[in-house]
């Protein structure tokens, strides 16, 4: 899904008047609702969240993507909305680690290659790309052009395996257990 829109700020991303709830549950509806919707809750054709053309659970963003405040509800409403990953040549580090936190890869990309992907899918809005978690590698595939992406070893894993933090806590309990059992005891 392409938003070639540089500079999306949280409160595009999720209007600070839908953040009075406290679960992360409805969230997408409202994701990019100034953009999305006119005032009488219609929606505007031309948002490309509304064109049946684009689908998929790729946002392919322009660069500087979830400045502004450091609101979580922001990545809650990308993943509620059902996107996976983001693209684009700069995120905010909050958001980055809300959307890690939250289960969504942001994928960092050079300008060139966001440029590139934004021309494919003009040419053909049916355009895909590939990302590949394990190999940590995105790819055009309207082009067969590739980059690399970095992430945090620890992040990756508990994408891979679906973990929160919590989660990830929980599953080396017993490590956790064996190590606070063997380790000298100090006053």
């Amino acid at each position: 899904m392409p938003l070639p829109i540089e500079n999306v700020d949280t409160d595009q991303i999720i209007p600070a008047r839908f953040l009075k709830a406290t679960t992360r549950e409805g969230f997408g509806d409202n994701l990019f609702a100034d953009w999305r919707y006119n005032k009488d809750g219609s929606p505007k054709t031309d948002f490309v969240l509304n064109n049946p053309t684009y689908s998929g659970q790729v946002l392919v963003a322009g660069k500087n993507f979830g400045s502004g405040s450091s609101r979580e509800h922001a990545a809650w409403a990308i993943g509620g909305y059902g996107f996976k990953v983001v693209v684009s040549s700069f995120f905010a580090d909050i958001f980055r680690n809300n959307a890690l936190n939250n289960g969504i890869l942001p994928v960092v990309v050079s300008e060139k290659f966001l440029s590139e992907l934004f021309a494919a899918v003009r040419q053909n809005p049916e355009a895909t790309v590939t990302v590949n978690l394990e190999t940590q590698t995105i790819s055009n595939n309207e082009t067969g052009e590739s980059e690399s992406f970095e992430i945090n070893p620890y992040k990756k894993e508990c994408l891979l395996q679906g973990l929160d933090d919590i989660d990830f806590l929980l599953s080396n309990k017993d490590k956790i257990d064996e190590y606070e059992k063997n380790r000298p005891f100090v006053y």
